[in-house]
């Protein structure tokens, strides 16, 4: 039997699905995957391979992003976006790094004027305005 466990699609047919909640259940996943069986996992094996492997992979994922946005069709946009990030998940897994982390900078800088918050990054200044 198949549960919503079992199968990643049943919670996207249920209804909406809590972004930081899905990023936290895939960063579970990828940190389970450490140490283990390259022969058995992607994520084993991408991990055992270090950062230049990972590295080069989200270059490459990146890459097929922006192909599939030029192409514009939306679906492609989306799988092959999906695809970087997780690939950009299993880089933060490998630096001890967790999507909450990133969620909370996002969150930090909402509402700031993304030329302000460049400029404040550039000068090492905490202050920007809203």
């Amino acid at each position: 039997m198949t549960t919503s466990r079992d199968d990643p699609k049943a919670g996207a047919a249920a209804g909406p699905t809590d972004a930081g909640a899905v990023l936290e259940r895939l960063a579970a996943v990828l940190e389970s995957r450490k140490g283990g069986d390259p022969e058995r996992s992607y994520v084993a094996r991408l991990l055992a391979k270090g950062p230049d492997a990972i590295l080069k992979k989200i270059g490459e994922e990146a890459t097929e992003t922006v192909m599939a946005a030029k192409d514009g069709v939306p679906e492609r946009i989306v799988a092959e976006t999906a695809d970087l990030w997780f690939h950009c998940l299993v880089m933060l897994a490998h630096f001890g790094l967790s999507p909450r982390q990133v969620l909370d900078e996002l969150a930090r800088r909402e509402g700031l004027s993304g030329l302000d918050e460049k400029a404040a990054r550039q000068s090492g200044s905490t202050e920007v305005r809203r």
